[in-house]
């Protein structure tokens, strides 16, 4: 178990942290998934959830990496797909705090401090149909990587288990897990965010439902969350109604739990103290 209300007032500091420094760099995001969810149904985090995650325009997201990414920025760290660690696997920026300790339960078992998640946004197309077919191929291809490189884990179906032990078998000299990464990057960031109909969080958790006019988006719009003002949505309704369908409705109590499955988690003990891959 961990303190949950000092996980989320530090998630909360990172998050100003984060706000202020796209502000003062003129960095366009957006309060994405489960944290955009919260900011309009509850002003704050989903009273189960445990997370940040944000999006930024693939254009901005490159723009962030550039000035701060794989660098350490006081006590924050944006780790990249670029990285060079050989134990960090996202297909997307993590900006960690680097004064606490958090493990997750993957593959290769990495070690770094609690973090919010930064997703690139993506183009997919200027009609629905093209950019479905598009996005269904990004999918496939993201499908197989990260088979390879997430754990078996209770809760998830007996296909994608199987699968995540069938892909492993393969070595490491014939696929290599990062090459694997930046080609899936590439695919990703092939079109622009601002110069297509249709876009998507492709490395997001929704699939097929992350795909979505990108008016949707719109202006960056301040919500209220917690104690702060975070950008989202200009079109709330439309972007949740499309990840969420009825958004408005709780889901049963069985099904209020989150989502992560930590195997450690300090928040008082930094992990570049005892991480040697960095």
């Amino acid at each position: 178990m961990y303190d949950e209300v000092k996980l989320k007032s530090k998630l909360v500091d990172m998050m100003k942290w984060f706000h202020q420094f796209c502000e003062e760099n003129s960095l366009t995001y957006y309060a994405v998934g489960g944290t955009m969810l919260g900011a309009v149904r509850h002003k704050g985090f989903i009273p189960w959830d445990d997370d940040i995650d944000v999006g930024m325009p693939r254009e901005d997201y490159n723009k962030l990496c550039k000035l701060i990414g794989n660098r350490l920025t006081g006590k924050y760290y944006l780790e990249t797909p670029e990285t060079e660690a050989r134990d960090f696997f996202y297909p997307y920026g993590k900006l960690y705090d680097t004064t606490t300790t958090l493990a997750e339960n993957t593959a290769l078992k990495i070690k770094r401090g609690i973090f919010i998640d930064i997703f690139p946004l993506d183009g997919l197309g200027d009609t629905e149909q093209e950019a479905s077919k598009y996005l269904k191929k990004v999918l496939w291809f993201q499908n197989f990587y990260l088979a390879r490189v997430l754990a078996v884990r209770k809760g998830r179906s007996f296909i994608k288990n199987a699968a995540t032990v069938v892909v492993k078998i393969i070595p490491q000299f014939i696929i290599n897990d990062r090459n694997l990464r930046l080609k899936l990057v590439d695919k990703c960031r092939k079109f622009g965010f601002y110069d297509f109909e249709y876009v998507s969080n492709i490395t997001g958790n929704w699939g097929m439902k992350e795909m979505m006019p990108r008016e949707f988006f719109g202006e960056p719009t301040l919500y209220d969350f917690e104690d702060m003002r975070i950008y989202g949505a200009q079109n709330y309704e439309g972007y949740l109604k499309s990840l969420y369908g009825d958004w408005r409705k709780l889901p049963p109590k069985e099904k209020r739990v989150t989502h992560h499955d930590f195997i450690l988690m300090d928040l008082d003990k930094s992990y570049l103290t005892d991480n040697e891959d960095r």
